[in-house]
């Protein structure tokens, strides 16, 4: 479907500013890094707490926008365009009129839509129902968790007319959010998960919660969900509704039996009784699965066809993720869905990675996405010349049947009818160097493929959410003025998380500068394609040449530094003056520039035509110490006065930053023109103030490589030190000290969460093993994963019981541990 500019401005109601094109609309943008179709494409400037997207009109309009929703006065932004050729309307919130828009959208549509909400699952189940419906619907459905004020209106803007289900998440953080997004989905049938603590601090009880969540079915036809949930069934009570629950539902199960692998549910429906199979065993997918029987069966499905289908649902991640591949490849996982718009955003997230890979897309047909093998090809053909794709790699007929559809000639073009023929013919694809997206539909089996391209890898991962990284930015801004920006710090490997790979999620996130500790580090960001400025924090001076020729920019912290860069600037040609910082001395006394120092080097470096002072900065030593916020004070005071007497030798005005991580939450006094973001972007804050709202960003984890039977009176591990007293079972992981798992983690100080359990180190931590009590755990098995750092077990409360910091132990986690990113 397409929208007419005066169509656009009927059902916005707002005023015509500028009116001089007739483009139709068939794509919405909010984000200018994220355009594919510009000319049909309507660019909503929306306005966050810090981010203001009228300041990106320009670059919108660079990329060949033509359309714009805007509230901001138009002259300010096109005076200075010439023959604009554009169309803008000016309405009083752009966040509500792009929800107006998709409103109107959705009424466009008679077709049943399915609402889902709840504190956990609703991704899960949203992913599960599209598997078991697929055969008889074309459905569309949320990409990825596409379930807030923003999200939801763009996924509800995809609905088609070849469309016959929808099926939306809908999540919110506070009490107003739930009404905007009912009226936006307008769902016919409600799902309400579960309620947890997911999102609790914007509610005073869950039973506010409850009632916000459940205004999303105030219209729905019917509402599922679990009648043994108490707190929901009572806000429900009123509503028309189709239950499962243990008792006194429409769907009674009256038997779970659960073993390794597997879940056996005889459930009753209308005094019929069946036995149902499900091929996982933990209490969530339970849940979860039961929430799609319930749905299934609403919809006139037999048991005995749910059940078939059921059995071949796949617990499989639902995430985007990235990965390390054989022969220096880069691998892009998204092959747990097929559709056009989850390609774009996975497309989206490929063009922020390292630019000077060979750029190749795997790719399946898309067998549930409800189109014809032409308008197939053309869509395709849309995302390979927009992206830039070098080499194709299809499986599917159609890339053998409609070769001639698709625009291959400036491709290396491979076809395939099915993935074993790929794998068969594998080794004659030589991948080699290439960012590798694996795109496929779930009966393609792509993870062999995704297997095949990984190569041999080490048991033990570190996980590393993408997502959360972006929300631990955006709670920290969240805390700082518009105006004060922000420096990330990538140093020591990102903490251990992996520095080309955030550097280019941070670079596309508009952070201001990245910070390395040496020299080395900021090359390999350059080499990956990372341009924005970076400084290095201990910088060599014998590496000033090949500094300048990578733009990095070197802190200078005493004299004897000066003289050496005086000598390098002697013989130096420049293009544009090398550009450094000033790190002066305030009470930290590691690096930096005392008062007397000052005075001595600042006219010598006001004078040198050849450099450019950036910043002056200087770093506080206890600011997350509460018994020391008087020496804390003291240092921003003394930073305050340094400051100036450096600067005041300069002919031109200087940006300063002194906060680290804690320092943003406890003194924002100290914020500046910058603040230094480290430890909080991962997830830790290391003052203890707002870590409840900060999320998890890495996660450690390995296998069980061998359980044993042990009988009192034996040792496990060297020196004896694990002393057998009773007859039990130890799970040997395939972790140890040359991993980066502390060997002060032995003899039960380590616990390590093993199927939901937590279990006990024994004996010493080795080298590439650790053992651990399993006792208690009669169901645990030789490959089963294992947490070593995460959600279940705290990074914090790990380090405090070795007597270090959360710091030490993930800047320790070897480059041998693989890791594996991933976007949820």
């Amino acid at each position: 479907m397409t929208y007419s500019f005066q169509q656009l401005a009927s059902i916005l109601a707002g005023k015509i500013a500028i009116q001089d094109h007739q483009l139709s609309i068939k794509e919405i943008s909010i984000d200018t890094r994220r355009v594919l179709n510009p000319f049909h494409t309507v660019f909503f400037a929306l306005k966050g707490i810090r981010n203001n997207g009228h300041h990106y009109i320009d670059d919108a309009y660079n990329k060949g926008i033509r359309t714009f929703v805007i509230s901001e006065p138009a002259h300010d932004y096109f005076s200075k365009i010439k023959n604009t050729g554009c169309a803008v309307l000016v309405v009083e919130n752009t966040l509500e009129a792009l929800q107006q828009l998709c409103k109107h959208h959705r009424s466009q549509f008679n077709i049943p839509v399915i609402g889902i909400t709840g504190s956990n699952g609703k991704t899960i189940i949203k992913e599960w129902l599209f598997q078991l419906l697929s055969r008889e619907e074309r459905i569309i459905r949320s990409p990825k968790s596409y379930n807030s004020q923003i999200g939801v209106p763009l996924s509800v803007w995809n609905i088609e007319p070849q469309h016959s289900l929808a099926i939306f998440e809908a999540g919110i953080s506070k009490p107003g959010e739930m009404a905007k997004l009912a009226a936006i989905i307008q769902p016919t049938i409600g799902i309400f998960t579960n309620i947890g603590p997911a999102h609790a601090g914007g509610f005073s009880s869950d039973s506010e919660k409850i009632k916000e969540k459940a205004l999303l079915f105030k219209n729905c036809e019917t509402v599922i969900y679990c009648r043994d949930h108490f707190p929901i069934d009572h806000f429900l009570k009123n509503q028309q509704t189709f239950t499962w629950g243990m008792a006194n539902a429409d769907i009674i199960v009256k038997k779970v039996s659960t073993s390794l692998h597997n879940t056996s549910l005889t459930v009753e429906y209308q005094r019929l009784s069946k036995e149902i199979v499900l091929p996982f065993s933990d209490e969530a997918s339970i849940e979860n699965a039961l929430h799609c029987i319930t749905l299934m069966v609403y919809k006139g499905y037999s048991l005995d066809k749910i059940s078939e289908r059921i059995s071949h649902i796949r617990n499989m991640p639902m995430r985007l993720e990235l990965k390390y591949g054989i022969n220096e490849c880069t691998l892009i996982d998204d092959s747990y869905s097929a559709d056009f718009l989850s390609l774009k955003i996975a497309l989206e997230f490929y063009a922020q990675q390292e630019g000077k890979k060979k750029r190749t897309l795997i790719i399946s047909e898309f067998e549930d996405a409800g189109i014809d093998e032409e308008s197939f090809c053309e869509q395709l053909n849309t995302f390979l010349e927009e992206y830039k794709i070098e080499k194709l790699v299809g499986v599917g007929s159609v890339f053998i049947t409609h070769r001639n559809m698709l625009d291959t000639s400036e491709l290396e073009y491979y076809a395939y009818p099915n993935t074993n023929t790929i794998l068969h013919d594998i080794e004659n694809l030589t991948f080699d160097r290439e960012l590798i997206l694996l795109k496929g539909a779930r009966s393609y089996s792509f993870e062999k493929l995704s297997q095949y391209l990984q190569g041999q890898s080490h048991r033990t991962i570190l996980e590393v959410n993408l997502s959360a990284l972006i929300h631990n930015l955006n709670v920290y801004r969240s805390l700082l003025p518009k105006e004060t920006g922000i420096i990330a710090m990538v140093k020591a490997y990102s903490y251990g998380s992996g520095s080309v790979e955030l550097a280019h999620l941070l670079q596309s996130e508009n952070v201001e500068y990245l910070a390395v500790a040496y020299a080395d580090e900021g090359i390999a960001l350059r080499k990956s394609g990372i341009h924005m400025p970076i400084m290095v924090l201990n910088p060599d001076p014998g590496e000033f040449p090949i500094m300048a020729h990578y733009q990095l920019e070197p802190e200078i912290y005493s004299v004897k530094q000066w003289e050496q860069l005086k000598h390098f600037l002697a013989h130096f040609e420049e293009h544009s003056p090398l550009k450094i910082h000033i790190k002066i001395e305030t009470g930290m006394n590691r690096l930096g520039l005392n008062e007397s120092e000052i005075l001595e080097i600042m006219p010598g470096i006001a004078q040198e035509k050849k450099l450019q002072v950036s910043t002056i900065f200087s770093h506080l030593a206890a600011s997350d110490e509460p018994s020391l916020d008087d020496f804390t004070k003291a240092q921003i005071v003394r930073f305050q006065l340094l400051s100036k007497i450096a600067e005041q030798f300069l002919p031109y005005p200087v940006k300063k930053h002194l906060s680290n991580s804690s320092a943003i939450v406890r003194f924002p006094e100290a914020g500046f023109d910058f603040v230094r973001l480290g430890i909080g972007l991962y997830g830790i804050d290391s003052s203890a103030t707002i870590q409840t709202r900060l999320q998890t960003i890495g996660y450690l984890k390995t296998r069980i490589s061998q359980i044993k039977q042990v009988h009192p009176g034996e040792t496990v591990g060297y020196s004896r030190k694990g002393i057998i007293e009773t007859e039990g079972k130890v799970a040997v992981l395939a972790i140890g000290y040359a991993d980066g798992y502390d060997r002060r983690f032995s003899n039960g100080i380590g616990k390590v969460n093993i199927r939901g359990q937590e279990a006990k180190v024994i004996g010493n931590v080795c080298m590439d093993m650790t053992m651990v009590d399993i006792t208690h755990i009669p169901d645990a098995e030789e490959g089963d994963e294992v947490e070593i750092y995460g959600n279940s077990i705290s990074i914090i409360e790990m380090a405090k019981a070795i007597g270090t910091i959360p710091y030490e132990l993930l800047t320790s986690i070897s480059s041998r541990v693989k890791r594996v990113y991933f976007w949820d």
